[in-house]
């Protein structure tokens, strides 16, 4: 694998002590620069990251996973020879094997984004509830089937400089991923798709509330594609 001193891991985190600093330990092992966004955090997850080697940056409050992002990109984006840009969840579903590949196809193709999909293959280990939601999410938005895109609702992104540099995250909460998906449109981004693992752990189903963000998930498409009517 290429050298990825010019890779960067930004990493929303919060409350999650269980598992952060062997997410980021691995992490570190291909990728040596991490950026841990604490957003909030009251189980001592800030002390973790800061012994995991990781880079530290803290909300005073919680304010939601896309302002974790956006801060988390800022940051990143402002360190010396920074190209590569990759937003990593805190909880372990993410595999580090799967970034390397996202990331040495911006090295090896036009591209300025690709976004990670679960439908591929096999999705019977995706939970049912997830399924449904993510697959009515594409079929209700214009946007994403003009893409080509299958599951936008992923956490595991990869970006260049370019996009990173024009990445302006307004949304707090979890209607950011609906909010990158327009952008990508909006700004002409070209984006792929790549084939990724989730590892869906009873932690890291007990963290998603699958159920919630579900709903929240299919009434910010209802909003935005009613909207846009």
């Amino acid at each position: 694998m290429a050298d990825q001193q010019d890779v960067w891991l930004v990493v929303p985190v919060y409350n999650e002590a269980t598992v952060i600093a062997g997410v980021v330990q691995e992490a570190r092992k291909t990728f040596p620069n991490v950026v841990c966004v604490d957003d909030g955090s009251k189980d001592g997850s800030a002390d973790l990251i800061r012994r995991s080697g990781a880079h530290l940056v803290r909300h005073p409050v919680n304010l939601g996973q896309g302002a974790a992002i956006q801060t988390g990109v800022e940051y990143a984006r402002a360190q010396p020879g920074a190209q590569y840009f990759v937003t990593f969840d805190a909880d372990g579903q993410h595999q580090v094997e799967d970034v390397g590949r996202m990331v040495q196809r911006l090295r090896d193709e036009p591209l300025d984004i690709v976004v990670g999909t679960r439908f591929h293959g096999d999705t019977e280990h995706i939970p049912f509830i997830k399924r449904f939601v993510l697959k009515t999410v594409v079929m209700l938005s214009p946007t994403l089937r003009k893409l080509e895109l299958t599951d936008a609702h992923n956490g595991l992104r990869v970006f260049t400089k370019k996009v990173a540099d024009d990445l302006n995250i307004t949304l707090n909460g979890m209607g950011h991923a609906s909010q990158i998906v327009e952008m990508i449109a909006r700004r002409g981004w070209r984006v792929g798709e790549e084939p990724v693992t989730i590892l869906y752990t009873e932690y890291s189903m007990a963290k998603g509330q699958s159920m919630i963000n579900g709903v929240n998930i299919l009434f910010d498409t209802l909003l935005r594609t009613n909207a846009r009517r």
